[in-house]
Formats: C-alpha cells, structure tokens, sequence
C-alpha cells in the first residue's frame, strides 16, 4: 500500500484537532529554545564570569548587568547565574507540559474519530465482506491495531517532530561554534541510517507477521468463547487447550524474533552512539587543551552533542513504533477503502411499494466457485403463504439472503422482482424493512428482552411488543420470568431456551409490519404444538403480507397456499400439499418418512 495513502488517512481523522497539534509543535519549539538557552548560561559564566572572557550578549543585557555591578557582581552572587538556570528549565517544563496537552487532546480526539468512522463503516460493509472476514481479526484491528495508532500518535509522533527540531538547532549553534568538531558528532549520522534502513525492513515485515498471529489468536478465543455449549457438550476442552497453545506458541514466536532483531538493532544503535559521544569528548578536549575553544564552549558543545545523541540513539526505537504502526494503519486502511454496500455500482434508489407479487426469473448464484441456484423459477402470489421444502444445502437460505440483497445477483445471474421492480433497483434499507427476515439461529443483544424484541422499529410501545410476543406464542413464557419483559438476555441469549430465542426473534420481525414476512426455518426449534399455534397465529394477524415459509418440516408447510420443492437448487416441484403428497416424489417421500416417524415407526 502507498505510504502517502497512510499518510492521507491519518490527515483525515486528525484535520478537526489541528489546532492541539499546532499548539503542540509550536510549545515543543519553546521548550527546545529555553532548553539550548541553559547550557549558554553555564558557558557564559565559565567563560565570562569566572573567566575574563568579554560578554557576547546584546548591548541591553549588558546594560541591566553593569547597572547591577558588572562581571565582579555576578562571581560574588553565582547564584544569580544559576537562577537563569532554574528558570530557563522551569520555562522549558511548563512548554513541554503544553505540549502534551497539546497531543494529549489532538490524539484522543483523532482516535475517537477513527473508531466511530471505522465502526460506521463496518456497519455498512456487505454481508459478502463479513462471510469473508473472521470476527476475531475484525476485532483485533478494530482494538488492537487503533491502539498501536494511537499510542504512536501519544508518544511518538510530537517526538518525531521535536526530534528534528533538535537535530536542526543542536547541528546549527554546533557548527557555529566549530565546524571541524561538528564534523565528527555528523559522521556517525550516515551510518546509523544506512542500517535503519535495512532494519526498517525487516522489522516491518516481522510486525505484520505478529499482527497477523495475533488475529489468529483473537479468533481461536472468540470462537471457544461463541461455542463453549458445543466444546463442553462434545468434551473437546483439551482440544480447545492444544489449538490455543499451538497459535499461542506461534504468536510467541513471532515476537521473539522480532525481539532478536530490535535487541540486535538497539544495540548496535548504543554502540554507534557510544562511539560517536567518546569521539566527541576526545576530539573536543584536544582543542580545548590547544586553545582552540573554551572550557565553556567545550562543556556546551559537549552538552549539545548529548542533545543530539539521544535522537540519533532513540531513532531505532522510533522506526520500529513507525514499523509497527504502518503495518496497523495498512491493516484498518484495508476496511476503511473495502466498499460498502451504498458505494456498489448499483446500491439501488427505488422507494416502491412491496406489496406485489414476488417473481424469481432464471435465478442463477454461487458462491465463487460453489454453485447454489441454477435457473430457478417461480412466483409467490401477493398475500398469499408460500411454502419452500428441500435438504440441507439445497439453496433455500440463500433465497432468504437473495430476497434481503444480503448477496446480490450477478448481472447474468437472472432477476428477482418485487411488483415488477428488480431488488437491485430497490434501496437497501428500504427492501429490509419490507422484507421481514427471521434467521434458524437468532441472534439476541444482551438486552432485556422487550429491548430486544422492540429494536427492529424506533419507539417501540410496551403495548405492540406484547401484541408481537402474543402472536410468537412466548408472551406467558416471558411473564413467567421473575422480571417479565424486563428480563436480561444473556449474551447471545443463553438465557432462554432455543425454542423461545426463535420465538423471540418471530416477536421483533412482526413488529416491522412488514409487507413480505420470511421465516427460514424459524420453527425448527419449537415443538409441534407450538408451531402450530404460531401459524394459527400468523394466519390470523398477517392480513395482506406474503408469507414465506422456509422448513423441513411438512406440518409447517401443509397448510401454505403454494409450496416450491428445492432440490440442488432447482425446482423439482411445485403444487399445494395435497397436489404435492399425491404424485411421486421429494414431497411425498419426506411426508411419508415423517408420518412414519410422527406414528413411532416405519411403514410396512
């Protein structure tokens, strides 16, 4: 990826808090000052007030010091030099302090910038993206990776800036002193970034390796956490224990090497410096000695070269938080330019009324490679309850996904309408709240349950909820409870039963009104009776909605107006229940094998 693409998105999140980085800088650059004006003060009294040296201060300095008693004044009264000292560097604290505050605002605000746009826009990706992505790395660079941005920003980047202000103002009042002197504090200068290019390389590649081991282990603990019921049910905790140390050990590994190269970096770093401030010393106590410069231009320049050694020596430590954050910004880069569904070359504007006839026209999707639906054809009439019966793997969820634009077809791939208009003309938002979807495995919000049930509409009434939860056949299930609707729904509801959790999820899809209802295989949970009573239900309380119903079961189906047998993502057959059981085929083999099953045992 461009690294001025990087540097574009962080332009982007940090634009609004510019005026705290400003004043960071511009604080950072006072600091600077008064911290060079510390070591003059020293060299001046060595030079100038100890020794006879003349003052090299401007004429009004000079002035406020004879009117005080001149150079005899300041060797009785050091302490007076010494004030300057003190005040310099207390003046140089509080612009320092400035400037964190400065950086403290600016990155807590551009952070909390690049969350909410990076969660929005999550929110908007398609559902296609996030079959593709496992949750446990879309969380690790959701957390993780903002926070290594973040703490790059808090802690480095002013410093990258104070950085070069250093250099450039320690570089200048050195050569103004000595050039030949300046020359050998530079010549180090080469070397150490002729090998922090080559280790920026490779320390960048290691960090992406890390980054990317520690994704695996966020997803390893995500998915025992999401299926602990499975891991304890199937007693594969020791299993669970083995996958976690193998990816734990892999993580591990990764940071050890990459802990090799920074120690074998920040050493040679150390020794470079080391050599680098010895030369200085050695090469200025030799001009001091000849005369060349003072005692006390020595001891500032030697102070000054120090002031240039901590950057040079900090550099490594630098360009891997560099390292490590590009490989960060690279990693949230690549969400925040996937494109989100409204950006689709046909996002679909249309605002129609959903009350139509539903039309499948020559359907034809995959899945890459895997093909689901092959040139399938059929009509739900308005109004009326259409029944979809076929196996495991047979293509009828994908028609609920289809129906929602969860997935949209290909251009070649045929055409759905809904009253004439195809769904890829139809706005999104608007399809899905026409299109009521309940999913064979609901996902509840640890929410109470009235939250849970009223979140698909704004402002949701007691009253409604109730009304939904009533014709669900799970409003005495909830009264029941110690706290009724108010009761908390553990996190993906693992309070309640599986039979209720889809009930639930029934209870907030009615509370759309939506024109065109699918349940698919929303009742495999519940037992017979209670589906039963659920249809009566639905029945009675649809009115005018198209009712899809998407099951296994024939008693589900029976009583639909029309009822479509899927088999390998063809029709095999269409007809009602009584049409259906009385020729050869799919329907009636699994009527009959149902029977059988519902009477205790086979048929002679």
């Amino acid at each position: 990826m461009p690294k001025n693409s990087l540097s574009r998105t962080f332009v982007r999140f940090a634009h609004g808090y510019k005026r705290f980085f400003i004043l960071a800088i511009a604080a950072s650059g006072l600091s600077i000052l008064f911290q060079f004006l510390m070591p003059q003060v020293i060299r001046i009294t060595v030079d100038s007030v100890i020794g006879d040296r003349p003052f090299a201060l401007p004429a009004s300095v000079m002035s406020a010091i004879d009117s005080m008693g001149g150079r005899d004044f300041l060797r009785t009264h050091l302490l007076f030099c010494a004030l300057f000292v003190i005040v310099f560097s207390l003046l140089s604290g509080i612009f320092n302090f400035l400037s964190r505050m400065g950086v403290a605002r600016g990155t807590e605000g551009t952070i909390r910038t690049l969350r909410n746009t990076l969660f929005a826009h999550v929110q908007r990706l398609p559902f296609a993206w996030h079959t593709q992505n496992q949750t446990g790395d879309i969380i690790q660079r959701c957390t993780s990776d903002v926070d290594v941005v973040r703490n790059f920003i808090a802690n480095q980047l002013i410093e990258v800036l104070r950085t070069l202000i250093l250099i450039t103002t320690a570089l200048t009042l050195m050569f103004s002193m000595n050039a030949a002197l300046s020359f050998v504090a530079l010549i180090f200068i080469p070397i150490v970034m002729l090998y922090s290019g080559i280790y920026y390389r490779r320390i960048s590649r290691q960090f992406r390796d890390a980054d990317e081991a520690e994704g695996d282990l966020t997803v390893a603990v995500q998915e025992n956490l999401t299926g602990v019921r499975v891991v304890r049910a199937f007693g594969r905790e020791r299993y669970e224990v083995d996958r976690f140390d193998e990816k734990n050990n892999t993580f591990a590994n990764k940071w050890i090497n990459l802990g090799y190269t920074l120690g074998a970096y920040w050493g040679l770093g150390d020794l470079v410096t080391g050599l680098q401030v010895l030369s200085v010393i050695v090469f200025g106590s030799l001009l001091a000695v000849r005369g060349s410069i003072t005692l006390g231009e020595f001891l500032v320049f030697v102070s000054y070269n120090q002031t240039l050694a901590w950057p040079v020596r900090s550099l490594g430590r630098t360009l891997s938080e560099m390292s490590k954050t590009g490989v960060s910004l690279t990693r949230l880069y690549e969400i925040l330019v996937a494109r989100a569904e409204d950006e689709e070359e046909n996002p679909g504007r249309a605002k129609p009324d959903l009350t139509g006839d539903i039309v499948f026209d020559n359907v034809t999707f995959r899945y890459e490679t895997q093909s689901v639906l092959k040139n399938l054809s059929f009509t739900v009439p308005h109004g009326k309850t259409f029944g979809i019966l076929g196996a495991t793997g047979a293509g009828k969820s994908t028609i609920t996904y289809l129906l929602n634009r969860l997935y949209d077809l290909p251009p070649d791939g045929g055409r759905i309408t809904i009253g004439g208009v195809d769904l890829r003309d139809i706005d999104r938002d608007h399809l899905r709240r026409g299109v009521g979807v309940v999913l064979q495995e609901p996902f509840l919000f640890s929410k109470t349950i009235e939250q849970n049930i009223g979140i698909a509409v704004q402002n949701p009434t007691l009253e409604k909820v109730r009304r939904c939860a009533a014709i669900a056949d799970v409003d005495e299930s909830i009264i029941g409870f110690a706290n009724g609707y108010d009761t908390m729904v553990g996190e993906r509801g693992v309070t309640l039963s599986g039979g209720q959790k889809q009930r639930v999820a029934i209870a907030r899809t009615l509370m759309l009104d939506a024109p065109v209802l699918v349940f698919d295989d929303s009742l495999s949970a519940v037992d017979l009776e209670t589906d039963a009573r659920i249809r009566d239900s639905l029945r009675q309380s649809t009115g005018d909605s198209t009712v899809i119903l998407i099951s296994h079961r024939i008693s589900t189906l029976m009583h639909a107006d029309c009822i479509l047998v899927l088999e390998d993502g063809a029709v095999a057959d269409i007809g009602t229940h009584q049409e259906l059981i009385s020729r050869p085929g799919v329907y009636r083999r699994v009527f009959e094998m149902q029977s059988d099953a519902a009477k205790g045992g086979p048929r002679q």
